[in-house]
Order: structure tokens, then C-alpha cells, then sequence
């Protein structure tokens, strides 16, 4: 039987009703959801293949009430501070079959009693710090493996291959794909694939590639090539167009697409955070931003745009290259960050080559 939970005046409990009690009635959710005060006493159940928030604000709630979260979904669901500091010794980020029990020590602040699923641990790797909280860490700049001892938890960074620069006014090199996450992971040994950046194009040559990085199931796509005499290809991020062809498209939330080009200019690579500028007569367009990330502990870019060549060489975003100006070549990106290449120049400069990919796995120590 049901608890007929919250009792209403006058109602009047038998024995099977009062027996019941400790059963609580369930609230079901299958998107993001703001807790409310009818959640109170509740079990607040989360079904959702794809990622989920559930969010806690102040005011609404008193000392001493109690709401049970549990996730059934696939996808991980992360209980979220919004107004309401939210504490915990374990994780707010639940894999599927995770739980536990949201106290509220007072109006504005509460504590999660984690009664699921954890972080989990994996052999190697040194401890780091970021945002106040001590992980240990393992990062990968070539292709390798993972032994998972402990299941649980796991963020983990992939950051693919950048691509290489047409040349000849070349658009820039999209930026490698980047996918930055909370997962589930069962004790295994897992490959970790690090893409390596694609080559640059020599005169009026195309560029080509970035290859994809990979850890488990989760897969950063190579970025975008740029073309010579043609639309960039689509990838992680898009590569940029030459002359008056677009760029290319990107991979939905792994980046942006590549900028146009104009007359004679190339167009920028599109980057993990924004998209390629587009090139104005003969001033080549500048490269996406790339994503900015503590993820190892100090503050890196990844996957950056490479600018579009021309008479102006575009910027490249940071830690990608940047385009020659007439007939200078563009310059390459940084290894392991998944930036694209620089375009060449008027008068057949060379494209250059992306950055290789990263990926990095940690669990809170």
C-alpha cells in the first residue's frame, strides 16, 4: 500500500495507513527539474537516457526536510546549486541506479547523504587540484590504456586531432572536437585513442584531417580539413572556406562551424567554443575560440580554430596557428590541444598542420 503521505486535517489513519509510512510515493521526472516544497517526503526519481539536472534553490524549504533523489536513466543526473548551497562528502553527479537522501540543514543550505553511486578509481595518475576539490588524475598524449580497479564515477576529458590548412589563401583547420564529461565506468581496462592533427597543404594543395580521440565509448571527432578551391569539411569543429566558399559544419556539441571566405582570403577554422570568423576581402578570417578547461588542474585551451591565409593572415585561436599573410606560409598548432592549422598565404603559401588531441580521465581522490 501507498502512504496516503502528506495527511490532510481530519483524515483518519487505520493501521494499514500508518504501516505504510515507510513507504514513500514517488515523484517522477524525465527532464531537468527545480525542486519544490511538494517534493518533500518524497522520492524524486529521475528516468532520462541523456544528461539531467535537478536543481535546489533557497527560501523554499526548512530545517529537517527530506527529499530522497535516485536516478534510473542512462544518463548521469547532477544535483545543482542554484541558490541553495548544496554539501556533500561523495558526488551530486549520479550514474544510473545512484542515490541518496537531500537534508536540509536550513533555508539556504542542505547536505546529500550519497546512498549510490560514487567515484570510482583507477590505477596511476597523481593527485591535482581544481576549484578546491582533490582528484587524482591521469592524462594521456598518446594512445595507450586505463585500468579501472573500482567502479564508479569518472570525469574525462577527449580532445581530438586538429586539421590541417589548405594553402593558397587556405581557410584555417577546424579545431579538433572536445568533450569534456561525468560518466559511468565498470572496472575494465579501457584503450585510449589519441588522434593525431592533420597535415597542411602545400601550395595550392587541400589540408587534411584531424583523427579522432576516444576513451571508452566516448568519441572527440577529428576537426575539419580546409579545401583549396573549396567548402571546408565538416568535423569536431568545421574547417574554413576558400575564397567566397563557406566553411564547414561541426559536430554537435563537440564544436563550431568554420568561417567563409572572401575574394581572396580564407575563412577561420571553427573552434570548441565559437565559430571561424568569416574573411573580409583579403584579411583572412580569425579562428574559433577554443574551450577553456581546469580540468588538469591549471587553465588550458583546447581545441581551437586555425586562421584563414590571405594578403592579411587571420588569428588563430589560442594554441592553434595562424594564417599567412601573402605569401608567407601559416604557422602550426600546439601539440596535444586539438587546435587547427594556419592557411597559407596569397601566392601559394603553405597550409600548416593541426595540433594532435589529449585525453584525461580523473575520479575525486
Amino acid at each position: 500500500m501507498t502512504t496516503p503521505f502528506p495527511f490532510v486535517a481530519n483524515t483518519i489513519l487505520n493501521a494499514s495507513s500508518l504501516n505504510a509510512i515507510t513507504t514513500l510515493p514517488i515523484s517522477s521526472k524525465t527532464a531537468n527539474t527545480t525542486l519544490v516544497i511538494g517534493d518533500v517526503g518524497y522520492r524524486v526519481q529521475m528516468t532520462s537516457a541523456s544528461a539531467t539536472t535537478i536543481t535546489v534553490n533557497t527560501g523554499i524549504f526548512s530545517q529537517g526536510d527530506t527529499i530522497w533523489i535516485s536516478n534510473l536513466g542512462a544518463g548521469v543526473c547532477t544535483i545543482t546549486s542554484g541558490t541553495c548551497t548544496v554539501s556533500t562528502a561523495s558526488s551530486l553527479a549520479l550514474a544510473q541506479y545512484g542515490g541518496g537522501t537531500l537534508v536540509f540543514q536550513s533555508a539556504s543550505a542542505a547536505t546529500f547523504f550519497s546512498g549510490g553511486t560514487g567515484y570510482g578509481a583507477f590505477t596511476g595518475g597523481s593527485n591535482i587540484t581544481d576549484g578546491g576539490v582533490t582528484y587524482s588524475y591521469l592524462g594521456f598524449t598518446s594512445t595507450g590504456s586505463v585500468v579501472i580497479t573500482r567502479d564508479g564515477l569518472f570525469d574525462v576529458l577527449v580532445v581530438a586531432g586538429g586539421a590541417g590548412a589548405a594553402g593558397n589563401i587556405g581557410g584555417g583547420g577546424g579545431g579538433g572536437g572536445v568533450l569534456s564529461r561525468t560518466v559511468f565506468l565498470t572496472a575494465a581496462t579501457y584503450v585510449v585513442t589519441v588522434g593525431s592533427g592533420g597535415s597542411g597543404g602545400a601550395g595550392s594543395t587541400s589540408g587534411t584531417q584531424g583523427n579522432y580521440s576516444a576513451l571508452s565509448q566516448f568519441a572527440g571527432l577529428g576537426g575539419g580539413k580546409s579545401n583549396f578551391n573549396a567548402v571546408g569539411t565538416d568535423g569536431g569543429s568545421g574547417g574554413g572556406g576558400w575564397a567566397a566558399a563557406a566553411g564547414g559544419a561541426a559536430q554537435a556539441t563537440q564544436g563550431n562551424a568554420g568561417g567563409t571566405g572572401a575574394a581572396t582570403s580564407g575563412g577561420g577554422g571553427g573552434g570548441a567554443s565559437a565559430v571561424g570568423a568569416n574573411g573580409v576581402l583579403a584579411v583572412g578570417g580569425n579562428g574559433g575560440a577554443g574551450l577553456t578547461s581546469t580540468f588538469s588542474g591549471t587553465s588550458t585551451v583546447y581545441g581551437s580554430g586555425g586562421g584563414g591565409g590571405g594578403n592579411t593572415g587571420g588569428t588563430g585561436g589560442t594554441n592553434a596557428g595562424n594564417g599567412g599573410a601573402n605569401a608567407a606560409n601559416g604557422t602550426a598548432a600546439t601539440a596535444n590541444l586539438g587546435g587547427g592549422g594556419g592557411g597559407g598565404g596569397n601566392s601559394s603559401g603553405n597550409g600548416a598542420n593541426g595540433g594532435s588531441g589529449f585525453v584525461a580521465i580523473r575520479a575525486k581522490a
